[in-house]
C-alpha cells in the first residue's frame, strides 16, 4: 500500500449544504442503461404490445403500463403510488420512451381494464421468452418442477379466498400453480387459482400444457420433472410415463396404511450414505393396472428433546428417522433417484426471491385480471435479470444430480445494489447523447460487461 498524506485522506464535515431543486437530466438509475439494451434486443415493448392490441388504445396503452410495472419491480419498489418517487428521473423515461409518467389513478384503471386475453397472451410471451434462450442454449435435458405456493392478499380482491396459510391464518389468498426450468431458474409459466384449492386444482392439464409446449418448441431435449406428494396421482403418472417424460413423485403415507406396515416390518436396508439407506418393493396401489418403481428411503436424524435440559451436563443425542416414499420410472441408481429427487428444492429459493425482490406477494388492486397482470410482470423482472446474465456468462457447471442451476446467478436485490442504482447525468456534448457517471472501476467493469453482449 502506497503512503498517503493525512491531507489527502480527510475532508470537512460538518457543513450542511444548501439544497436546490432544480429541472436536470439526472437519473438515480443509470444502470438501467443494461436493461434497455435487452429490452431492444427482445423488442420487448412491441411484443408486449400484441399482447394487448386487442383492447381500446389509450393515451398510455396497456403495454406501456405493463413495461412500467416491470421497471418499477426492477427498481425495487412495491406500492403503485411509488412510482412518484421517480416519475421525474431521465433514465427510466428513455427507457419507457416517455416524456411523462402515467399518474397512480392512470396504472390503476389499465389493470382493471385488463381482460382473460390480456393474461393469457401475457402468459404466452413468457413462455416464448424463456424458449427463445433454451433453444440457443441446446439443453439435451430439462428438468420441470411444479408446486404451488400462497400469497396472500391482505385485502378484499376479487378470486382470492380462504384456505390452508401457515404463516397467516384465515387470510385471504392466492394459490397459483408454477412450472420452473431447473437448469435456467426461470419460471415457466403458471396457473392462477384461488387460495381454497387442493393442489390438483387444475394440475394435470397445466403439467400437460406446460410438458406439450416445451416438447414440441425444443424436440430433442429430455424431458424430466419431480413433484411431492399433493400431486400424487395415477392419472398424472400416466400421463407422464406415456409421454415418455422421466419423473419422480413423493407417495403420501396418509392414503395407503400398508406403506407404514411395509418400513415397520423391513428389517434389511441397503445403505445409500451415512444417513440414508432404502430399499425397493414390488407394490403398486389395488387400483393401478401398471407397476412403476416404489423405493422407501429413510433418513437418519437427531430427534429433539423436549424434556428440561441440565445445560451443565453433557447433551444426550438420540437418533431417530424420517421416511419417505418415491414413486418412478427412472431407472438410475436409488442414490442419484433420491439426489434427483431432493434437488426439487430449489424452486422454494425462486419462490423466496420472487417474492422478497420481485414484490410478487403483492397484491396491488382488487380486480383478479389486474392482479394477475402484476404477478406475469413480477415473473418477467426475475426471468429478464436471468436472461441478463446467461447472456453475458457462460454455464459454470455441467448437469448435476440435484441438476442444480447451470449458472451462477445473482440476486435480483443484488443487481439492483451493484448496478441498477447509480447516480447519472444524461448531457449532449456535440450533439451526442453521453450517460455521464462516477468513475468506480468495480462499476464501469460489470456495467461494461453485460452491455459487451452481441
Amino acid at each position: 500500500m502506497s503512503n498517503v498524506s493525512k491531507r489527502t485522506v480527510s475532508g470537512k464535515v460538518g457543513i450542511v449544504p444548501t439544497l436546490r431543486f432544480e429541472d436536470q437530466s439526472l437519473t438515480s438509475f443509470a444502470g438501467l442503461v443494461v436493461f434497455q439494451k435487452l429490452f431492444n434486443q427482445l423488442d420487448l415493448k412491441q411484443q408486449l404490445y400484441h399482447c394487448f392490441s386487442h383492447l381500446p388504445r389509450r393515451r398510455y396503452g396497456h403495454h406501456t403500463v405493463i413495461l412500467l410495472l416491470i421497471v418499477h419491480l426492477l427498481l425495487g419498489y412495491r406500492d403503485l403510488r411509488d412510482c412518484r418517487y421517480y416519475r421525474d428521473d431521465e433514465m427510466v423515461k428513455r427507457l419507457l420512451g416517455l416524456k411523462r409518467l402515467p399518474e397512480v389513478s392512470t396504472v390503476s384503471r389499465s389493470l382493471a381494464s385488463a381482460d382473460n386475453l390480456s393474461v393469457d397472451r401475457l402468459r404466452r410471451l413468457n413462455r416464448k421468452l424463456v424458449l427463445e434462450h433454451l433453444d440457443i442454449f441446446c439443453a439435451a435435458r430439462l428438468t420441470l418442477d411444479f408446486d404451488g405456493t400462497v400469497v396472500g392478499t391482505g385485502r378484499h380482491a376479487e378470486g382470492a379466498a380462504i384456505g390452508f396459510n401457515k404463516q397467516k391464518k384465515g387470510q385471504r389468498s392466492y394459490y397459483p400453480l408454477f412450472c420452473t426450468v431447473a437448469q435456467t431458474a426461470q419460471v415457466f409459466d403458471l396457473h392462477h387459482r384461488p387460495g381454497n384449492v387442493h393442489d390438483m386444482n387444475g394440475a394435470k392439464t397445466f403439467i400437460n400444457s406446460c410438458l406439450t409446449t416445451i416438447a414440441c418448441s425444443l424436440p430433442s431435449a429430455r424431458l424430466e420433472t419431480r413433484m411431492d406428494s399433493a400431486f400424487y396421482s395415477k392419472d398424472i403418472i400416466d400421463m407422464l410415463d406415456a409421454a415418455g417424460v422421466e419423473f419422480t413423485t413423493s407417495v403420501p403415507f396418509t392414503r395407503y396404511p400398508v406403506l407404514k406396515n411395509k418400513v415397520e416390518s423391513r428389517r434389511r436396508w441397503r445403505k445409500i450414505d451415512a444417513e440414508l439407506s432404502y430399499f425397493e418393493d414390488d407394490w403398486k396401489p389395488d387400483s393401478w393396472n401398471c407397476r412403476y418403481r416404489f423405493l422407501f428411503i429413510r433418513r437418519q436424524v437427531n430427534i429433539k428433546r423436549r424434556t428440561p435440559l441440565q445445560l451443565d451436563l453433557f447433551e444426550p443425542r438420540d437418533q431417530g428417522y424420517e421416511y419417505k416414499v418415491i414413486v418412478t420410472n427412472k431407472r438410475l441408481r436409488p442414490g442419484t433417484v433420491v439426489a434427483f429427487h431432493e434437488g426439487r428444492g430449489a424452486q422454494e429459493a425462486v419462490f423466496g426471491e420472487l417474492k422478497s425482490q420481485c414484490q410478487m406477494d403483492h397484491v396491488p388492486v382488487t380486480t383478479r385480471v389486474g392482479n394477475q397482470l402484476f404477478m406475469g410482470a413480477a415473473i418477467l423482472v426475475h426471468n429478464l435479470t436471468r436472461q441478463l446474465q446467461m447472456q453475458a456468462d457462460r454455464p459454470v457447471r455441467k448437469t448435476t444430480a440435484k441438476r442444480s442451476a447451470l449458472w451462477t446467478f445473482k440476486q435480483v436485490n443484488t443487481l439492483r445494489r451493484n448496478i441498477i442504482q447509480r447516480a447519472g447525468r444524461l448531457v449532449r456534448p456535440q450533439g451526442k447523447l453521453v450517460l455521464s457517471m462516477s468513475r468506480n472501476p468495480a462499476v464501469e467493469q460489470e456495467i461494461l460487461h453485460y452491455l459487451s453482449v452481441a
